[in-house]
């Protein structure tokens, strides 16, 4: 029972987390009309989330598993209700590209942290844990459309911002009552930072793989309001689209988590990778903004049972004292890869249309997911396998380089 309260507790922030870009997304095309800003511009305001959490991920995640996993998550926490502020009442693109600066470093402070707690606290149910965590990011991300749909109209661009910053505020309290098993002094890793994980050709195939998720999803993010509103669509669809798009994700979250943990998470990301560019590919070339938005809910479907898959892998073959490292590096390449991925489209999107847009995303998934089939070799098929100790977590497949 603890340790359902435990996750449905750093689920909660997650999702918080997730709403406030929910809310930047969906407003876009508002900061574009109303304040002038170009669509490439815009693409940087995407990016450089990616950017910050990327640097955020990699320097600090380690000190989560050195004893400080709690601090970490509390200063994420300030760090994102600043970042809401200055998005809730920046006008120019120097305010929001800070402000999106700063949510992107709250972020990759404090999901590493997140992510090492719950996985710690409950291996047996890696798989299912690790989907809860997608499905609340994912929850997170669809109600922030909602919530603008409901507050910019009749009280401004700033409302949704606002709301999502009180309602962290008031987290506080409660993650300051959840009991966190830090790290002993005994146990804990000397390594500063994480990269030398990656002498291990299992953990770079897992980076790989989720790499790829986040080639899908910068791109996605950055080009689906302006495309459907350059295609004359209307903009409840577009936000139906991204509310609708996330539901599988929510609901299927922690069944694709046990099923990566049970069939294997490379197999899983392999074939749900490989369908994600088929489905970016076809973004290029249908015909209407409708059309986009029917292939997108099978898409979503496909998303919801392989997306958490790169998260199962990670926790399978890293070692349990350098999980927050482990998970840091892969969320940092993978915001790095969506932070480039959504610069990329946003100017291939204004100079040489759509269709080279979402055709260069569907051919590097792809690569991706070769490369990490060649570094992950014949650990492709393995599967997860729990400990006998009940304080272990479920144990590396390969570790050495």
């Amino acid at each position: 029972m603890y340790n359902r309260r435990l996750v449905l507790t750093f689920g909660l922030l997650t999702g918080l987390f997730a709403a406030g870009y929910g809310v930047m997304f969906t407003l876009l095309d508002d900061f574009r009309d109303r304040y002038g800003i170009s669509e490439s511009s815009l693409g940087m305001v995407v990016a450089v989330g990616f950017f910050a959490a990327f640097a955020a991920q990699v320097f600090f995640a380690p000190l989560a598993d050195r004893g400080y996993a709690r601090r970490l998550v509390n200063v994420g926490m300030v760090f994102n209700v600043g970042g809401l502020l200055m998005m809730a009442f920046g006008k120019t693109l120097v305010v929001l590209l800070l402000g999106r600066l700063v949510m992107g470093i709250g972020a990759g402070i404090a999901v590493p942290a997140i992510r090492r707690i719950v996985i710690l606290a409950d291996p047996e149910n890696l798989g299912s844990n690790i989907g809860r965590l997608l499905a609340a990011d994912v929850g997170g991300f669809a109600i922030g459309p909602a919530i603008s749909a409901v507050l910019v109209g009749p009280v401004g661009i700033a409302a949704p911002f606002l709301v999502i910053a009180v309602t962290t505020l008031a987290c506080f309290p409660v993650i300051a009552r959840a009991r966190v098993d830090e790290t002993s002094a005994e146990d804990q890793p000397t390594a500063r930072f994480a990269f030398d994980l990656l002498r291990s050709r299992t953990y770079l195939g897992a980076l790989l793989f989720g790499s790829a998720v986040f080639l899908m999803v910068g791109t996605f993010d950055a080009l689906w309001t302006l495309v459907l509103d350059d295609l004359r669509t209307a903009d409840w669809i577009a936000n139906l689209g991204i509310t609708l798009f996330a539901l599988p994700l929510i609901f299927l979250g922690s069944i694709g988590g046990r099923l990566a943990q049970r069939v294997g998470p490379f197999r899983v990301a392999t074939f749900g990778l490989l369908f994600g560019a088929c489905f970016m590919f076809s973004y290029g070339r249908l015909p209407t903004g409708l059309a986009m938005f029917c292939v997108a809910m099978v898409h979503a479907l496909n998303d919801g049972v392989s997306v958490a898959s790169s998260g199962v892998a990670v926790g399978v073959v890293a070692p349990k004292e350098r999980m927050a490292g482990a998970q840091g590096l892969l969320g940092g390449a993978q915001t790095l890869v969506g932070g480039i991925a959504a610069l990329i489209a946003g100017e291939l999107y204004q100079s040489h249309g759509r269709a080279t847009a979402y055709t260069v995303c569907a051919v590097l998934m792809t690569a991706f997911v070769g490369l990490g089939i060649f570094f992950v070799g014949s650990a492709w098929g393995a599967r997860p396998v729990v400990d006998d100790d009940a304080v272990a977590v479920v144990p590396a497949l390969v570790h050495e380089a």
